[in-house]
């Protein structure tokens, strides 16, 4: 049980590290982990290993929320387009932003947990009748994402338009010969890093003073963006294809919040719960449907041959001490953030992230023996399209269609 209890706090502090890391994805720690994993099995079990990647994949979820709302901060014209951390942090509220991600992170979590009873005797049976038609139900998806998301109809045939450029963007990165976690990184530090970062510096963006003090006051909004934002992680594990955008939406439709206005508050707690309840449930699929739904679960899936009943016990353990620990992490964090980011120049840090980020483009693809002109062309064209939505004033989220695209065609069965 020790080795059990250690790997789960290493795995905390990788997620960290990560999380806090723009540009580095989680499911290519994954990847350079299983890649070692011949060798480590040697000395580890496969459940440790297993636990590790959990415990870092949760870790990094709710970690993530920190450098993404101090880094890409908007000018004060498109606060109304931004997202609600941001806006929060706009109005030198970072501290209470932060304590409202770390709440809905943890509460999603439990109430994941709590849920998969239901879950364990329903899903499998859900999953039989539907599976012939989740192409069906994602494309469905899709058109009230495109209609929910935009203001009229210019908005709506430019949000398709990225969409299905973005989906065959995404088709022809993960059918190249680029490893899966090449392509990752070139696609969202592309589509969603490097673009905002960059937009952000041609706004003249700045940073203002936050307040030293924070006040959190747990309503009835952020108890049901808890619990929407539980559920809808647990429907995101389930179909394929659907990232955190479509899984805020679900999660605004479920708690009767919204990204603006007074209703931010529960909607920002909504989103975080939907990245850490994700983290968990795509694992819980393989045991309810026998199918991975995320690069961790699939690396778990492979480690330990399957899941059963004793390995979904060690998990839901591994997960309950692992956003535990994080939660008081990102608190911690955020708040070191948001004092030592108005000591910084903004503009020059944004610089670096870039460089770094693409940096960690070019060594990966290396590293990897990838065709680096293909690498760096999909890592350009990426940013291009990145940026498009900035310009368009159109929601960045339809450029989930780099995933949901090549879900839809190969559960139609077109290829």
């Amino acid at each position: 049980m020790f080795d059990i209890v250690l790997a789960c706090i290493i795995g905390v502090f990788c997620g960290v590290v990560t999380g806090l890391i723009p540009g580095i994805h989680v499911n290519t720690v994954g990847a350079f982990v299983f890649s070692a994993s011949p060798f480590l099995l040697y000395s580890y079990s496969p459940e440790v290993l297993a636990v590790f990647l959990l415990s870092m994949s949760i870790s990094h979820a709710l970690l993530e929320f920190v450098p993404s709302m101090f880094l890409g901060v908007p000018e004060e014209g498109t606060v109304l387009s931004i997202m609600p951390g941001h806006h929060l942090l706009l109005q030198g509220r970072g501290k209470e932003a932060i304590r409202l991600v770390s709440l809905g992170g943890f509460g999603a979590m439990i109430t994941t947990i709590l849920l998969l009873p239901i879950f364990m005797v329903g899903l499998p049976f859900i999953y039989g009748l539907l599976k012939p038609y989740i192409w069906i139900i994602l494309s469905l998806t899709v058109v009230y994402m495109l209609i929910r998301l935009s203001r009229d109809l210019n908005s709506v045939i430019w949000s398709s338009v990225l969409f299905i450029f973005s989906g065959i963007m995404g088709w022809v990165a993960l059918n190249s010969p680029l490893s899966s976690s090449v392509s990752l990184l070139c696609l969202f530090s592309g589509l969603f890093g490097v673009s905002t970062l960059l937009h952000s510096l041609s706004q003249n963006s700045y940073l203002p003073p936050q307040n030293k003090d924070h006040h959190l006051e747990i309503n009835e909004d952020i108890i049901r963006g808890i619990f929407a934002g539980g559920i809808a992680g647990s429907i995101l594990g389930f179909l394929p294809g659907m990232g955190p955008a479509q899984g805020s939406l679900l999660a605004q439709e479920l708690s009767g919040s919204s990204d603006s206005g007074s209703e931010r508050e529960g909607f920002l707690v909504a989103m975080s719960g939907v990245n850490v309840s994700d983290a968990l449930f795509s694992l819980i699929a393989i045991y309810l449907i026998g199918n991975p739904r995320s690069g961790i679960a699939v690396y778990v899936n492979q480690l330990l041959q399957g899941l059963d009943f004793n390995h979904l016990l060690i998990m839901i353990f591994a997960s309950l001490t692992a956003v535990s620990i994080s939660l008081v992490l990102c608190i911690k964090l955020g708040d070191w953030f948001s004092h030592s980011m108005e000591k910084i120049n903004y503009e020059k840090l944004s610089w670096v992230v870039i460089v770094f980020m693409s940096f960690l483009v070019v060594l990966f693809a290396v590293m990897e023996q990838s065709n680096l002109f293909f690498v760096i062309l999909t890592y350009i064209t990426s940013i291009a399209l990145g940026l498009l939505p900035h310009y368009l004033d159109i929601n960045k989220s339809n450029l989930m269609g780099v995933l949901i695209v090549p879900a839809i065609v190969i559960y139609a069965g077109m290829v």
